[in-house]
């Protein structure tokens, strides 16, 4: 597997966000990468429109996607999108006043999607034409909209602190399942008192694989559970491996796995501001230096970092997902700007 999908978004100037001017990314952006070769290529970069998204929070990206059947579903903080791979032509786009910090987008096989509305602690299940037909409190809540009005553009608004900030949607079976970062857990949609505990650290990804979840936790561990037993069975350390310095690997989120033993995992770089002043993990035990935005593969069966890529080097600041490349997908649109400005005007015609 030497070509990557990678979700995140575009890197700012990287003075001015070290000088805690500004947000690190000012674009979203859907990357290529040979991690053979070491080669690039920027599939799609997109900004938001102005009036979907809250002033004073201008960082644009695009958060945890997923590859389904030759499409790739994306979204930004407030929009969702899908996109045929072969071509990169837009399959549909989607903006509702209720997404606000949206953090997750999968399709089911029924044909909805499953959105994690972060900033609603919320879990939405809708159709591409905008339709809602489920929508669950992450903290039990009979009705979701208790706290919040049915009235108000949330995409405009800033709801935080979030009591629970859900990150990461995922299935187990026909069971309907959410990290959630402020529990430190998993928890179960559709089943009544099925919970992963995710005690280690507060977690952001949640992927099955074979009989497995495994959760990336933000700093930088990686946790694995039986799907049956829901007990977890191992966890990994990703800062002790390979890592005498014991330098901070930065913002733990994206994991690919490669086989029961290798995954790919992204780290985004800490913010030097007011952000990290939040992060425990960050002031305890780490030294504080500011490892770059990469990518590294790691061998959990001999504890070894196998690769290590530098992803601000090919322009990408904050990564939030990683997906294999599916074969005889290549698009062959990647670097034709006009390609590009087209879809920003589809999505600015569009906009619901």
């Amino acid at each position: 597997m030497s070509s990557l999908l990678l979700v995140g978004g575009h890197l700012k100037d990287i003075q001015l966000f070290e000088g805690g001017k500004g947000y690190l990314c000012d674009r979203a952006l859907l990357l290529e990468l040979d991690t053979e070769h070491n080669v690039s290529t920027r599939i799609l970069e997109y900004v938001s429109p102005a009036h979907i998204y809250p002033p004073d929070v201008p960082e644009i990206l695009f958060r945890s996607a997923t590859v389904k059947s030759g499409q790739i579903y994306l979204c930004t903080g407030t929009e969702v999108f899908c996109y045929a791979l072969s071509s990169m032509e837009l399959s549909f786009y989607l903006s509702l006043p209720s997404f606000n910090d949206l953090h997750h987008i999968v399709p089911t096989s029924a044909g909805t999607l499953l959105l994690a509305n972060t900033g609603l602690d919320m879990v939405m299940e809708i159709t591409p034409d905008g339709t809602v037909l489920r929508e669950w409190d992450v903290m039990g809540g009979a009705d979701t909209w208790t706290r919040f009005s049915r009235d108000t553009d949330y995409r405009i608004v800033s709801t935080k602190p979030h009591r629970s900030h859900p990150n990461y949607v995922f299935t187990i079976d026909d069971d309907i399942w959410v990290t959630r970062f402020h529990q430190r857990d998993a928890l179960c949609l559709t089943r009544a008192d099925a919970r992963i505990i995710v005690d280690v650290e507060r977690p952001h990804d949640g992927h099955t694989y074979g009989d497995w979840v495994i959760f990336s936790t933000v700093d930088g561990h990686l946790v694995i559970a039986h799907k049956k037993t829901l007990k977890i069975e191992e966890i990994i350390d990703l800062a002790a491996i390979d890592n005498p310095a014991h330098n901070l690997l930065g913002w733990c989120r994206g994991i690919l796995p490669v086989s029961e033993t290798h995954f790919w995992v992204g780290f985004t770089r800490i913010r030097s501001t007011k952000f990290k002043e939040h992060l425990l993990w960050v002031r305890h035990g780490f030294r504080q230096v500011e490892t770059p935005t990469h990518l590294a593969l790691y061998d959990i069966s001999n504890r070894r970092c196998l690769q290590e890529i530098n992803l601000e080097e090919y322009g990408m600041g904050t990564v939030f997902s990683i997906h294999p490349r599916p074969l005889n997908n290549a698009t062959n649109n990647r670097d034709n700007p006009a390609v590009l400005r087209a879809s920003v005007d589809v999505y600015e015609r569009t906009i619901v």
